[in-house]
């Protein structure tokens, strides 16, 4: 049994920066793949980036070229820097890990509520 815990989020100025983290209770090596996810209110929860186990990463087209995404097998971490944020990225982030043969091992962290405002 796996378990992440995402770091707080917060308050953020429209343009600025923050970076997520997202901690495995145990190691993230035999995960296949950890993304983030975000949910704003009204809208369905939507994948944000993702990074499987070899390095491969994707991402939404609405944050490429400002989000990356990157783990630390060493500290079981999986950062997302999220740049140049606009109100439209506010939203609770969820990080989520996938696991097993099949991924039938399914992983989520409680949820961090990020808001970029003025």
């Amino acid at each position: 049994q796996v378990q992440l815990v995402e770091s707080v989020g917060g308050l953020v100025q429209p343009g600025g920066s923050l970076r997520r983290c997202c901690a495995a209770s145990g190691s993230i090596v035999s995960i296949n793949a950890i993304g983030w996810y975000r949910q704003a209110p009204g809208k369905q929860r939507e994948l944000v980036a993702a990074i499987t186990s070899g390095g491969s990463t994707n991402y939404a087209d609405s944050v490429k070229g400002r989000f990356t995404i990157s783990r630390d097998n060493a500290k079981n971490t999986v950062y997302l820097q999220m740049n140049s944020l606009k109100p439209e990225d506010t939203a609770v982030y969820y990080c989520r890990g996938v696991a097993g043969a099949e991924d039938e091992y399914d992983y989520w962290g409680q949820g961090t509520q990020v808001t970029v405002s003025s």
